[in-house]
């Protein structure tokens, strides 16, 4: 390899960044000591890839340096069973780093990496035998080359979206994608080593991963990790470990603002200075009223899993634009064009928004072709937007058959064909329904012999905790309610 540093582990530790109380260091560190002193799991990956099933915290870290430039499926801790198990299936995963928590959610006889203990020791478990691994003595990593390489064009990270046709498909993202979006965000947000990030998304997500990780560990400065979110102990953090700098989606800014109200917490108390949301569209009446409680504007941001993910984003260059997406993220092509045609829109008119960049993907795993496409060097995303004559983007709405929750993306087709699977089932059809908080709720309209309790309980087995629908109305083949 010419460059160490066009890996991205290797890229982060090299920056000098902490994560809770570790040095990033130490933790990738730990991630290649461990392949090297197991040739069990050397063996268990010959060939295929590796997974990392846990929660946001400093062994994230210490499993992506593990995956040794493989390409590492990120599972979400919320999903179910047998999503985990098609999605290890598809990706052809010879090993899963996660938690004893965790481990029972996988398949049985996965091969797995226990990293409870991380960075101190990991056990690995292989055909029934386990066996417990030092990582205690990995403290002399010592790394150079050039720190704005560009990165390696393998594959890093595969993360399961874009399910329209109904079934999720596993986005391939290079080295060079993220760390060329992580630079990018190091830019727009305006990072230094002297900065302390809260990280409460999960890094399983790319805008946490991209995000509220690699770009402030990159630019050398500090994380603190809440492996759940909890509002008032997130406060509690920004005004105890000096966070100067916050990464959301709108329902965890909401919180945030409820929980500011009732205790009353002055502005002087913390040292925030900028604070980002994304996954969803952001309300200027939430804006306001954050800013209003901390002095600290709320600055809106566009992405999606497929530009690794952000594009868009109000940056600290400009004036927050509340109510709009924000502008190009550096080194990011963004255009408004027609649908249709694909002729670029003039300024004002509504069209779909495409992204051109070293942050767009490789593409989908097994060559999928029913995700989002790429035409001519362009990612069309599915999404609506205008731009103005200053090439800021206001959201327009969605071309594609989806809608968030809470952050994340729920497609109606996956939801249909997985209730569509119950015994008794005749037909689905599953429909959003606007919350100013979470974006949307979940409903649900089944018709078939079977009762509410029955597809609440097959969703509950068969769907992650976050697709769970809110609403579910059941109607027997003559119309008549179950």
């Amino acid at each position: 390899m010419a460059d160490p540093l066009s890996i991205l582990p290797l890229a982060l530790a090299a920056a000098g960044g902490r994560v809770d109380d570790a040095p990033c260091q130490q933790l990738i560190a730990a991630g290649l000591t461990l392949l090297q002193r197991s040739a069990p799991l050397v063996r268990a990956l010959a060939g295929r890839r590796a997974a990392i099933l846990l929660p946001t915290g400093p062994a994230f870290l210490t499993a992506l340096a593990a995956c040794d430039g493989r390409g590492a499926v990120l599972l979400n801790p919320l999903a179910a069973p047998p999503e985990l198990a098609w999605q290890l299936q598809d990706a052809e995963v010879g090993a899963v780093i996660t938690i004893a928590a965790l481990a029972t959610h996988l398949p049985a006889d996965t091969p797995m990496v226990l990293m409870d203990d991380v960075p101190r020791t990991a056990r690995v478990v292989i055909e029934g035998r386990a066996k417990d691994v030092d990582l205690g003595s990995h403290h002399g990593l010592a790394l150079s080359g050039t720190r704005d390489v560009e990165g390696h064009h393998e594959e890093c990270v595969i993360v399961y979206t874009s399910a329209m046709a109904g079934r999720l498909r596993g986005a391939r993202l290079s080295h060079r994608n993220l760390l060329a979006n992580a630079r990018s965000a190091v830019l727009a947000m305006g990072l230094t080593p002297d900065d302390h990030s809260l990280a409460l998304l999960p890094f399983a997500h790319l805008f946490g991963l991209t995000v509220s990780a690699a770009a402030p560990l990159l630019a050398g400065g500090r994380i603190t990790t809440m492996a759940r979110f909890n509002p008032v102990r997130a406060l509690e953090l920004i005004e105890q470990q000096s966070i100067t700098r916050l990464i959301g989606v709108p329902a965890i800014f909401a919180a945030l603002v409820q929980a500011i109200e009732r205790r009353g917490v002055p502005a002087t108390k913390h040292r925030l200075q900028t604070c980002i949301c994304g996954g969803a569209p952001l309300s200027p009446t939430l804006q306001e009223q954050f800013a209003e409680l901390t002095g600290v504007e709320l600055r809106q941001g566009y992405g999606l899993t497929e530009a690794a993910p952000v594009c868009l984003a109000n940056t600290i260059a400009h004036d927050n634009r509340r109510g709009t997406l924000g502008v190009a993220m550096p080194d990011v092509a963004v255009t408004i064009r027609d649908p249709a045609t694909g002729a670029v829109c003039p300024t004002g008119v509504d069209g779909e928004i495409c992204v051109r960049g070293p942050n767009v993907f490789m593409g989908y795993v097994r060559g999928a072709t029913d995700g989002l496409a790429i035409r001519d060097g362009w990612l069309h995303t599915g999404d609506l937007g205008a731009a103005d004559a200053d090439g800021v983007i206001v959201f327009r709405g969605l071309l594609k058959a989806m809608f968030t929750h809470n952050g994340f993306n729920i497609y109606p087709r996956e939801l249909e064909r997985v209730i569509g699977e119950l015994p008794g089932v005749l037909q689905v059809r599953v429909q959003a329904i606007p919350d100013p908080v979470r974006g949307h709720d979940i409903g649900v309209d089944v018709t078939g012999r079977v009762s509410e309790s029955d597809v609440r309980r097959w969703c509950e087995t068969q769907l992650s905790l976050y697709k769970q629908p809110s609403l579910v109305h059941v109607r027997s083949p003559d119309d008549s309610p179950i």
